[in-house]
């Protein structure tokens, strides 16, 4: 401090000082000084006591002790006003670049002093309180402010720029939320969008974040700060959302959990990959076998990956050929587009669509298996015994041609023997023969599992259907008419494919993808099961399933290993496996070390799970939107299928649909098998929450 300074070291009455309060310097009164005590008035006519050490490095002036308290509140309302006056004046950037470089660290009177020859203590403070308010820039270590260099002024005026965000956003963002609420309570119009364009892109932001990740630990605190005061319901910030109208009605939240991109151009990105896989595989082209396949699938079906052909042999065993469709072929593994195909794993079937696995130029066109089109496949050839015991397996990569695709509801006419089954208007009518083969080993085959100790499901697949838009959607559940012999054609083909596969990999040391349920389940289970309450209890016995590379028992199936090869199209762990084939029979080696896939399986696993709960829990939704949208007058169909001492649990067999409700609503006669009618209630199906209202015997 210079010797003619204006400033006062050691304040006594009559002094004025400043000293900091709320983050703001306050202006004071010094009226007593005791062993470095001060006591003091203040500008808002109030008397405070504090150390000296606390007052701030700038005191003066000095006036005398002998000012009245009156004297005292004028001069300092002068002083202040002053002190505001000339700092209002000043820039502390301009102050920051004059001093960056020359020195560390400096008093308010060296900056001061910058701009006035002789600046008295109102000059000083002034130069103080703007030093103290650009903390970006200037850190106050008293007496000094330590000048920042221009590497710490960025970081520091960034991280406050993103404060200030953080602050708008909790201020005006909770006062939005709460409006939004009210939109959805009390069906309002929704409040206007924030001007500040910025600010509602942080809120819509959020409110998907939270959608889709309701734990997520980064946007906690600020979803805490930004919702205060709003009910803690679930799903708060997809009812926001709807509520403002950045998501529909019935949004599809499930899709945003499993990070499942809904986008019909998800694959956009990857089109000059798409088109030179195209331009691979079709160099490889060679000509179709000729062997005459066809497919059978739902008349909706567009992802084709399978076909068959059938010869009975005169022994009474058969000759089965299957041909897979061949995505593989020219495959990059490791490439984006596999990176985006692998976070997709799998095909999602769901009432108000499809979401498929593979680009749809691919999956439903170029590598589909549609009838009379040239299309690369897997072969595969089984010979099985009259018994159903496979003998032998061979494998070939070749072109392919089907002679038809045909759908199960018309192969079902054909093997019921329906009237009309052979009119010219049903296409399944030509192939009669290899689906009457076809059928005949089905039920070999399926005899065949069951007495290895498979445990067979057999349970109506009702449709939901969807009509209207949004929040006037419509659901209705339906039955097709059943087609059980087709289907069962079908499904003891696939097993027999994925579990011969597993088989002949295995005996060649061929690391594969396999799904796995070895336990122990007992004797008395294995069969047929078709009853809610004996499809409840036989399955308590069975574990999920697994995906890994050893072959073991898949004990479900009934069978020593099974090996997913025949839905390429549609499921990942098939494209990793018909591509570790096709590697082998083009090159004698594997592709894949097992090492190699067990890598794979943690993400894998992980992401074929996700797509698992939307599988499963977005047609539940629809299912109780229904029950909702029927109203709680209905009685519903139900088998009792579990019951304890506090709940009964009861099948809807008609909607495919499980349901809980209280013992005392039952009686003591409920049991598994009993059949019953039930009123349902209280649905939320957002909630995934349905109640039995009322019972009454069938």
């Amino acid at each position: 401090m210079s010797a003619t300074s204006p400033l006062v070291q050691y304040p006594g009455p009559g002094c004025i000082v400043e000293f900091m309060q709320g983050n703001k310097p306050q202006i004071a009164w010094v009226q007593e000084e005791q062993s470095g005590k001060l006591r003091l008035l203040t500008q808002s006519k109030r008397e405070t006591k504090l150390a000296a050490a606390r007052v701030m490095p700038w005191a003066g002036p000095q006036y005398g002790a002998d000012k009245s308290r009156q004297e005292a509140l004028v001069l300092l309302n002068q002083h202040e006003e002053r002190r505001n006056t000339r700092a209002a004046a000043l820039d502390p950037l301009e102050l920051w670049e004059l001093a960056q470089g020359e020195v560390q660290a400096a008093t308010a009177q060296w900056f001061a002093e910058l701009l006035h020859e002789s600046p008295d203590a109102d000059d000083i403070a002034a130069m103080g309180r703007v030093l103290l308010e650009c903390k970006t820039h200037f850190k106050f270590q008293s007496p000094e402010f330590e000048i920042y260099d221009a590497e710490k002024v960025h970081a520091r005026m960034t991280e406050q720029e993103a404060r200030r965000k953080r602050e708008q956003l909790a201020s005006e963002g909770h006062d939005f939320l709460r409006a939004l609420w009210e939109t959805h309570q009390k069906r309002r119009t929704p409040p206007c969008t924030p001007e500040d364009a910025g600010l509602a892109a942080e809120i819509e932001a959020l409110l998907r974040k939270r959608i889709a990740e309701p734990d997520d630990h980064d946007s906690e605190q600020l979803w805490k700060q930004i919702s205060k005061g709003l009910p803690d319901v679930p799903h708060l910030p997809l009812l926001l959302a709807q509520a403002w109208g950045i998501v529909p009605a019935h949004h599809n939240f499930h899709l945003d959990r499993a990070d499942y991109d809904r986008s019909p151009d998800w694959h956009a990105p990857h089109a000059q990959a798409l088109a030179d896989l195209r331009r691979r595989v079709l160099a490889a082209r060679t000509e179709p076998c000729g062997i005459p396949f066809i497919s059978i699938d739902s008349s909706s079906t567009r992802d084709i990956d399978d076909a068959f052909h059938i010869e009975p042999r005169a022994d009474g065993g058969h000759r089965l050929r299957l041909a897979i469709a061949c995505p593989a072929l020219g495959w990059e593994f490791g490439s984006e587009l596999d990176k985006a195909v692998m976070r997709r794993a799998t095909s999602i079937y769901l009432p108000e669509g499809n979401l498929h696995m593979l680009p749809e130029e691919l999956g439903t066109d170029f590598f589909s298996l549609i009838g009379q089109q040239e299309r690369p496949a897997l072969v595969m050839e089984f010979d099985i015994a009259p018994a159903g015991q496979l003998e032998a397996t061979t494998l070939k990569a070749c072109w392919v041609q089907l002679a038809a695709n045909l759908s199960y509801a018309d192969c079902e006419a054909v093997l019921n023997g329906d009237p009309g089954w052979d009119a010219p208007d049903n296409p399944a009518a030509a192939f009669a023969d290899q689906l009457k083969a076809g059928a005949a080993l089905s039920r070999i085959l399926l005899e065949q599992r069951v007495s290895c100790g498979a445990v067979v499901i057999e349970r109506p697949d009702p449709k939901t259907t969807l009509t209207g838009t949004g929040a006037d959607t419509q659901v209705e559940i339906e039955h097709d008419s059943p087609t059980p012999a087709s289907c069962l054609l079908v499904s003891e083909m696939m097993i027999l494919a994925n579990s011969g596969i597993a088989l002949w990999a295995k005996d060649r040391d061929i690391a594969l993808l396999h799904r796995t349920q070895d336990v122990g389940v007992p004797k008395e289970y294995a069969g047929v099961w078709d009853q809610p309450h004996d499809i409840a209890r036989v399955v308590k016995a069975l574990s999920s399933a697994v995906l890994e590379t050893a072959p073991r028992r898949h004990s479900g199936i009934g069978v020593p290993a099974y090996s997913p090869v025949t839905s390429p199209l549609r499921r990942y762990p098939d494209l990793v496996n018909v591509a570790q084939l096709i590697h082998y029979l083009g090159t004698g080696t594997p592709r894949w070390s097992r090492d190699e896939l067990d890598a794979m399986l943690p993400l894998l696993t992980a992401r074929l799970d996700a797509a698992g709960q939307v599988q499963r829990f977005r047609p539940r939704y629809w299912k109780l939107l229904y029950f909702k949208q029927k109203g709680d007058k209905t009685w519903w169909d139900a088998v009792v299928t579990d019951e304890n001492d506090a709940f009964v649990t009861v099948s809807l067999p008609d909607q495919q649909i499980f349901v809980r409700g209280r013992r005392s609503s039952f009686g003591e006669r409920a049991h598994p098998g009993t059949r019953l009618m039930v009123r349902i209630g209280k649905v939320h199906p957002l909630n995934n929450e349905i109640q039995i209202l009322d019972v009454m015997e069938q």
